[in-house]
């Protein structure tokens, strides 16, 4: 199937009144990196965002984004999928995207020492759906479409759980007033450690609200997910405004095996905050390792306290952990990079795709 034909005509007219300056245009062509033939009705879309076009009869596409850093996805039935990153100080830019053939071979060796589940949604199906889209608020009025999408394996061996998707997963938000198409990459949990990790590649459509109630609820619910959102904290850290956004930051020192907060006096400082206007682009590289992030303006969900009663109740804690000696560079739209390089841990993890935001959101 392909998801984004609709919105062709749509982002021809929005690209076409943007103009260089403010924003940038990528093309390029999508083939079959075997017979070089092209791949029409591809779709091609900056991952979490609202943005994305579908190639024509020759493969070609053309598409317009804000100012900002985003990953360009580009996917087609039965093909891998593949990406490539864009800054803003890489404008009109021209990508050649060669995708191969998926082999039923290699996706049966992958996994070979599980077996498939036949009742797994019936035995997993509500336990993805809390790991996946999440135990908040928002997540009761979330509906995963197609669930007969998915297919469950269980490694005895492993003590893992494995689940895979025929085709992209599209889950209505009916909370924040969208429809979300995921690509999901892959999705495992590994029951000795309690540890879940999935990884794919979000669209975001907008849906229409019916009338200016719906749409006022929905600019409402939008705001109070991205207030203390890892988005709002890297657009704050971006524009060095993190205590008048609400945010402070702590290292997290373990000593004798018990954690231990060191309270920073310049923020900026720690973080060897480093603003290259010339790429419009920031850098920080921390003096520690693990960053613990407060957001004081909101305290933690009633659902997250009760889960984890030995987190603070008062304020939403949250904690980021580097490579040692690593970076990330943050771009104005709140993206950053290298993403795998920074893992997540406490607050920000309650978080699920029932409160995920695109990376084009703004606050009304």
């Amino acid at each position: 199937m392909k998801f984004f034909i609709s919105l062709l005509l749509l982002l021809f007219f929005y690209s076409a009144g943007c103009t260089q300056s403010n924003g940038i245009i990528i093309s390029g062509r999508v083939i079959n990196a075997e017979t070089k033939n092209p791949l029409q009705g591809s779709s091609v879309f900056a991952e979490n965002t609202t943005f994305g076009t579908a190639t024509d009869a020759e493969g070609n596409f053309r598409l317009w984004l804000p100012q900002g850093g985003y990953d360009i996805i580009v996917t087609y039935t039965g093909y891998s999928t593949e990406s490539k990153r864009v800054t803003s100080s890489e404008k009109n830019q021209d990508f050649l995207f060669e995708l191969s053939q998926k082999e039923k071979e290699m996706i049966s060796v992958s996994v070979v020492s599980s077996n498939e589940v036949k009742d797994g949604w019936n035995k997993y199906g509500s336990f993805f759906l809390e790991q996946f889209i999440g135990k908040t608020g928002n997540s009761l009025n979330c509906t995963l479409v197609n669930k007969e999408a998915l297919k469950f394996f269980f490694s005895k061996k492993r003590n893992r759980l494995k689940i895979t998707a025929e085709e992209p997963l599209r889950i209505e938000n009916k909370a924040l007033g969208y429809s979300i198409t995921y690509t999901l990459d892959s999705f495992t949990h590994d029951y000795s450690s309690q540890v879940s990790l999935y990884t794919g590649y979000p669209f975001f459509e907008e849906i229409v609200p019916e009338n200016d109630v719906q749409k006022n609820s929905w600019d409402t619910a939008r705001y109070y997910a991205y207030k203390g959102s890892i988005l709002h904290f890297m657009r704050s850290m971006y524009n060095k405004q993190l205590k008048e956004e609400g945010f402070e930051i702590q290292f997290v020192v373990t000593l004798n095996d018990n954690d231990n907060a060191v309270k920073l006096k310049d923020f900026y400082g720690a973080m060897n905050y480093y603003r290259d206007d010339s790429t419009q682009t920031a850098e920080i590289r921390p003096n520690q390792n693990n960053v613990g992030v407060i957001f004081t303006k909101e305290k933690p969900a009633e659902g997250f306290v009760l889960e984890n009663p030995d987190e603070p109740s008062g304020f939403q804690f949250s904690v980021l952990s580097f490579q040692p000696g690593g970076s990330i560079i943050i771009e104005q739209n709140g993206y950053y990079f290298e993403q795998n390089d920074l893992t997540i841990h406490a607050y920000w993890t309650w978080d699920k795709i029932a409160d995920l935001l695109p990376y084009d959101y703004t606050l009304k």
